[in-house]
């Protein structure tokens, strides 16, 4: 919980050279490794998300609150919780330490000013992409850590995470 008492927000994403995160509703990368931390980092939190990355991912994600924020009323998917605006899916998450933002890239644009931290994966790479996270402003966010790896197929990436100055 923040000293305000609300959920630490935290907003979690990979993104590649130019704030690349997707192309046509998927990743343009294969990264097991993300994947995996991923998995990590939101294990037993609730997780927001769009509906069109809810559509992306095809199913609940195991042992996390699914909430999903859509604009269609009567929205409805097994495993998961229907808010229809981020305010909506944040008080549905109710009083936890942590909330995980997992995308897509109009939530990112609307939760960024409310964010506390952004646990992000910076992919050393260029992809053509149609989504994109916003720009990480080194005014408001301060990098509080960063483990470099390469992975088994050869791709440098890092995961950083920022908190809000």
């Amino acid at each position: 919980m923040t000293a305000a008492g609300k959920p630490r927000l935290t907003l979690v994403a990979a993104m590649a050279a130019k704030r690349v995160i997707g192309i046509d509703n998927r990743l343009p990368w294969h990264l097991p490794e993300d994947l995996k931390h991923f998995k990590a980092v939101t294990l037993g939190k609730p997780v927001i998300m769009g509906r069109k990355t809810w559509d992306s991912i095809g199913r609940p994600l195991p042992g996390r609150r699914n909430i999903v924020v859509t604009r269609q009323t009567d929205w409805r998917a097994d495993g998961a919780e229907a808010a229809h605006s981020l305010e909506e899916a944040l008080v549905l998450a109710g009083a936890v330490e942590e909330v995980c933002l997992i995308g897509g890239a109009e939530l990112y644009r609307q939760a960024i000013a409310g964010a506390d931290c952004l646990c992000l994966t910076e992919i050393d790479g260029d992809y053509p992409g149609d989504a994109h996270f916003p720009e990480v402003s080194a005014e408001l966010w301060r990098e509080d850590s960063r483990e470099a790896h390469v992975s088994a197929a050869g791709l440098a990436y890092a995961f950083v995470d920022y908190l809000r100055r």
